[in-house]
């Protein structure tokens, strides 16, 4: 794919330093979501892993990279999946992590932050203000700062789920959509990327919630868009201040962006309950969503959707899952 800060080579030699842990996950069609959403399913599930979301796909490249260089210690802000992902691999290469977060984050992330040893840092603020912290934190220690989506390490580990779709289409049907979630933009960058270098014929559409839509917003105005706050469950892509070259990247690679409904993930959440067994973060249900706004647009075709994380506050979960409206065709 040409004009992305994205490079085939360096994903391929991406998978050769991701613990195989993380690798060749599960893609499978799931014939149970059909019937409720009128198209074919298949599921890319990014959750059975030892951190639980896709993320260390890329802070496993960071941290090999930072081992080799001699590296001792690195920062980054999270909203709590990137700051598991990075202690863990960080805690493989002996590396000292400091994780800065909103106090708000999900509670289970933050106990699981600290349980893989990484040191963490509340702030009073949103995700930004994490990030601003974890600037400063980086600028004061003269420490490596991890930034999910600028740094081209979290895309391209991002971007091994794109070839494994292409790795395994073999063994299951062929697909002519592809829903992302859209948060920071790693996600959607990578396995982008790889999507249009492979089989530009596939449909890239990300999907991001109704409270959270930023990088939505810059997407189909060509500009970054930022917004004073953010209103949605969906806390791993809640952010606020898109990231200039994400969103270049994000113009060449997404067909469309699309806005959802806080009723619609949490429908999604419960079906991906009901009819795949699979208990999953918000941010996790957005292509259920995206589906169940929008049968017509998706009735007949063969869309994958990227479940990618289970990281959830279990009182929250069933708060949601226990109040789910059923959704009909």
């Amino acid at each position: 794919m040409q004009g992305t800060r994205l490079d085939n080579a360096r994903i391929r030699a991406a998978r050769r330093v991701i613990d195989p842990v993380f690798l060749d996950t599960p893609l499978y069609r799931c014939e149970a979501l059909e019937p409720e959403l009128g198209c074919t399913v298949s599921v890319k599930l990014e959750t059975a892993n030892p951190v639980r979301s896709f993320k260390a796909r890329g802070t496993e490249v960071v941290a090999s990279l930072l081992a080799d260089q001699g590296s001792q210690a690195v920062v980054c802000a999270s909203a709590g999946n990137l700051g598991q992902a990075l202690a863990w691999s960080g805690r493989g290469r002996g590396l000292d992590v400091t994780v800065v977060a909103s106090r708000f984050a999900t509670v289970a992330k933050l106990d699981r932050i600290r349980a893989l040893g990484a040191r963490l840092e509340l702030v009073d603020g949103d995700h930004e203000m994490a990030r601003e912290r974890a600037a400063a934190v980086a600028r004061y220690d003269g420490i490596r700062l991890v930034e999910d989506s600028l740094d081209l390490e979290t895309c391209e580990g991002a971007a091994t789920i794109g070839l494994e779709l292409f790795e395994l289409a073999d063994t299951t049907p062929s697909f002519d959509t592809v829903l992302i979630a859209l948060g920071g933009g790693a996600l959607a960058t990578g396995v982008g990327h790889v999507v249009k270098a492979l089989a530009p014929e596939v449909e890239v559409i990300c999907v991001q919630p109704l409270g959270a839509p930023a990088l939505t917003h810059s997407w189909r105005t060509r500009r970054v868009v930022t917004t004073d706050s953010t209103d949605t469950i969906a806390d791993g892509v809640a952010g606020r201040c898109p990231i200039p070259a994400v969103l270049d990247d994000l113009l060449l690679v997404a067909d469309d962006a699309v806005l959802v409904q806080e009723a619609s993930i949490i429908a999604g959440m419960r079906m991906l309950l009901d009819h795949a067994g699979l208990v999953v973060e918000p941010s996790a249900a957005l292509g259920i969503a995206a589906i169940l706004e929008d049968r017509d647009r998706f009735a007949g075709r063969h869309v994958v959707t990227i479940v990618c994380g289970s990281n959830v506050d279990v009182e929250a979960y069933h708060r949601w899952v226990g109040t789910a409206p059923v959704h009909r065709p």
